[in-house]
């Protein structure tokens, strides 16, 4: 028997914006439907919430929402019910194997995002992402009993692959993944999708096996493992869409449209 959809939670990047991140008419006039049709919806990022503001903003989304991968939760109106920072030991300890490595690293703390370098075609995604400018700095160590989220940014993916692996020793303690192929993120252990999808399915009132999921990328498959309808973005790695029960398009073509249109509201009886 296949589960009703009572909830749809979709990743951002890479999923429910294009390429230039931007919110498409078909995209928001599809989660309007979803509306209509009595799903509740929201939305959950590696982003941090002033990021992810504009999006909810744009959409109306009044449902409690995951910045940080789920390491918060938090709605629109600036109420926070749950917030995970990353283990201070763990903070260090990256930044430490970081030391010397062709890496920039950024550090979310205290609603801001701190940054090694100003520059680059990474930073200008980053600045339209969190919608804020980064502050340049060298010097973390005050920032790292509070940190949300570190990323390590190159485009010499393996040079990140070689930084995870030695990461690999923290795994109990954080969640540290690819959420791209040019970005290694570290955040709190209970902040990834899973356990962060399950949190917003419980705050608003939905079992997880009535929730769908829709994402692109690694730091997507623990949402799309949990939930009880898993969507694989088409531009999403081949792993990815794996452990998807069904594909979308990609999200520069309306994918997230695409999937409440054909595949969520068909699901519930609702003729599109």
């Amino acid at each position: 028997m296949v589960n009703p959809v009572k909830l749809v939670v979709s990743d951002v990047d890479g999923t429910l914006v294009d390429k230039q991140k931007q919110l498409t008419v078909a995209t928001t006039d599809a989660v309007a439907r979803l509306d209509a049709a009595g799903v509740a919806f929201t939305i959950i990022s590696a982003r941090p919430r002033s990021g992810m503001m504009p999006i909810a903003d744009t959409l109306g989304i009044d449902q409690p929402m995951g910045a940080f991968n789920g390491g918060t939760i938090f709605t629109r109106d600036g109420t926070v019910t749950e917030h995970h920072v990353i283990d201070a030991n763990v903070a260090r300890g990256m930044m430490a194997l970081a030391e010397g490595a062709a890496v920039d690293r950024w550090v979310f703390a205290d609603d801001k995002w701190y940054s090694t370098t100003d520059r680059g075609v990474h930073v200008e995604h980053e600045r339209v992402a969190s919608n804020q400018e980064p502050i340049v700095t060298d010097d973390f160590a005050d920032l790292l009993t509070r940190a949300d989220k570190i990323t390590f940014v190159s485009d010499d993916e393996p040079v990140l692959v070689a930084l995870h692996e030695q990461a690999a020793r923290f795994d109990a303690d954080a969640t540290i993944v690819q959420s791209q192929t040019y970005y290694l993120d570290v955040t709190a252990l209970a902040a990834n999708k899973g356990d962060g999808v399950a949190a917003l399915a419980k705050a608003i009132g939905v079992d997880l096996a009535e929730t769908a999921a829709i994402g692109d990328q690694f730091n997507d498959a623990p949402m799309l493992e949990v939930a009880g309808y898993a969507v694989a973005m088409g531009n999403a790695p081949a792993k990815v869409q794996a452990l998807a029960d069904d594909v979308t398009l990609g999200n520069d073509a309306d994918g997230v449209a695409h999937a409440i249109d054909t595949l969520i509201l068909p699901r519930i009886g609702v003729p599109v």
